[in-house]
């Protein structure tokens, strides 16, 4: 397929350092409150999109096609990125996300109160956060059986290029609950379709890892993930279906801080989904047991990183990487320049793992956080597990530019940008120009400035009434004839 649409969906921790100005919950509806109707860059669904998990006016669409919402699960922010077909614009709106958040805080007054994180784990609470990923890619009824098998290996060993590295880890425990420093919610319906509880325990035998949500994945594909989690979850939604082409939606990815290792991760994968759909990869990279290897790499302080394939071999995960590498640079190499960007990318990254991982400090988040915190570290005499490591490791993921930790590499000219500031800037409002998020998002304008008190938006279609309506079921088309006539009778 020589175009693919994808997304990325990122749920943000919100840390409350005054207690004076509300609870998480209520600083999150804040926020998403003064997103839609102070800023007006979306408009706020009047209808539930789903009773249990997003009632009516839990967020909404915005100008730049994505959504912001509150998820009921856990009353967290979540943004989701418009439907996007290149790889730079997909960095650009998952990074407008952030800045859309702070914004807001700082209008609010609340930025030196208030931090939003977009880490994916709560070192001490138990909890991991999800930063989940989309493709539209053929799903037909043998993937799941036959073809799964060759993307699998792909996504447990591409943490060592993507990871964003934590402090520590966890034991997941079903029969001793101890040592559980998970609490249970208070929420219902944290626990929809929940058929088995587990408790978290901090595990002190890890310093670090490559890996935030490792430890927490529990099988390769998984319908109901909820104390469940796999690294694939397979939606049929009617509105991300076109033609013979499904959502693929990958729970197992983490939230970047590296504008490179977003673009890498969707990049990389996308080429891998193309060679998988056209059987191109080699038979022989089939993995003995994918979670243990998601693990193991992930824990892995040798940084050989090595993976049991079927045959009972083991290689080290940047040789497996470069299996995908090679079959991409024989079948795909000077097909678009993007493409030609992600092989060569990916081959610089591979290189780099092999001499001396350090040396991508300035791309790949595990490696810059590392360095960053192995410095303070051994500066202030501090073991891993001092509770210092585990708030170091939660400000390199603050989207504060004044005051994460990233950010910091970033003013030090430390980190390798594939962004301008402009084109994260031009993504809080404007919407990818080549997809049919270009419509929404003029329709969503049109919502705004005519005040408009009825209408239902979702992904694959807009309603105003029975007889008005907006058919967005083609991802790849723009729908700018279309959108222009429907808001011309507004």
């Amino acid at each position: 397929m020589e175009r693919r649409i994808f997304g990325i969906e990122t749920e943000f921790g919100c840390l409350v350092h005054d207690p004076a100005v509300g609870t998480p919950e209520q600083v999150v509806d804040r926020v998403k409150n003064h997103v839609f109707l102070q800023q007006k860059l979306g408009v706020i669904d009047l209808h539930a999109r789903d009773y249990t998990f997003e009632p009516a006016r839990a967020g909404g669409f915005l100008l730049n096609g994505g959504r912001l919402y509150i998820d009921a699960v856990g009353d967290h922010e979540e943004y989701a990125t418009a439907e996007c077909s290149s790889f730079f614009d997909i960095a650009a709106h998952e990074r407008a996300g952030h800045r859309i958040l702070q914004n807001a805080l700082r209008e609010l007054e609340l930025d030196e109160k208030v931090s939003f994180h977009n880490n994916s784990v709560d070192h001490f609470g138990g909890h991991t956060f999800g930063c989940h990923e989309n493709y539209l890619a053929r799903l037909n009824e043998d993937f799941f059986r036959e073809a799964v098998g060759y993307l699998l290996p792909f996504l447990v060993t591409r943490q060592i290029f993507t990871g964003v590295g934590r402090v520590g880890g966890h034991r997941l425990n079903r029969t001793d609950f101890r040592n559980n420093v998970m609490r249970m919610s208070e929420y219902e319906v944290d626990y929809i379709w929940v058929h088995n509880f587990y408790g978290v325990e901090i595990d002190k035998t890890v310093d670090f890892q490559l890996s935030q949500r490792a430890d927490h994945i529990l099988k390769t594909v998984a319908s109901k993930v909820r104390f469940n989690r796999a690294i694939i979850n397979p939606k049929w939604d009617s509105y991300y279906s076109y033609s013979d082409l499904h959502r693929l939606h990958l729970l197992f990815g983490e939230a970047n801080q590296s504008e490179w290792a977003t673009a890498m991760k969707v990049g990389t994968t996308s080429l891998v989904l193309d060679l998988v759909e056209d059987g191109l990869v080699p038979a022989d990279v089939r993995l003995s047991d994918p979670i243990e290897t998601l693990r193991s790499v992930s824990r892995d302080p040798s940084w050989r990183w090595l993976a049991r394939l079927a045959s009972g071999e083991t290689i080290p995960s940047v040789d497996l990487q470069r299996v995908y590498l090679e079959a991409a640079q024989r079948h795909l190499a000077g097909r678009d320049e993007q493409t030609d960007w992600v092989l060569r990318e990916w081959d610089y990254a591979l290189s780099g793992l092999e001499v001396n991982p350090l040396l991508l400090d300035d791309r790949v988040d595990w490696v810059a956080k590392r360095k960053l915190l192995e410095m303070y570290r051994e500066a202030e005499g501090l073991e891993w597990n001092d509770d210092m490591m585990h708030s170091l490791d939660l400000e390199y993921h603050n989207i504060n530019p004044d005051r994460g930790l990233y950010y910091g590499l970033v003013d030090a000219g430390q980190v390798h940008r594939v962004l301008e500031d402009e084109k994260v800037e031009t993504a809080c409002e404007t919407p990818p120009a080549d997809t049919r998020a270009a419509a929404r998002g003029q329709v969503v304008r049109s919502l705004i400035d005519t005040r408009a008190k009825r209408y239902v938006i979702d992904w694959d279609s807009i309603y105003l009434d029975r007889e008005r309506f907006l058919d967005l079921r083609n991802p790849f088309h723009t729908y700018e004839k279309e959108a222009a006539k429907f808001t011309k009778a507004m």
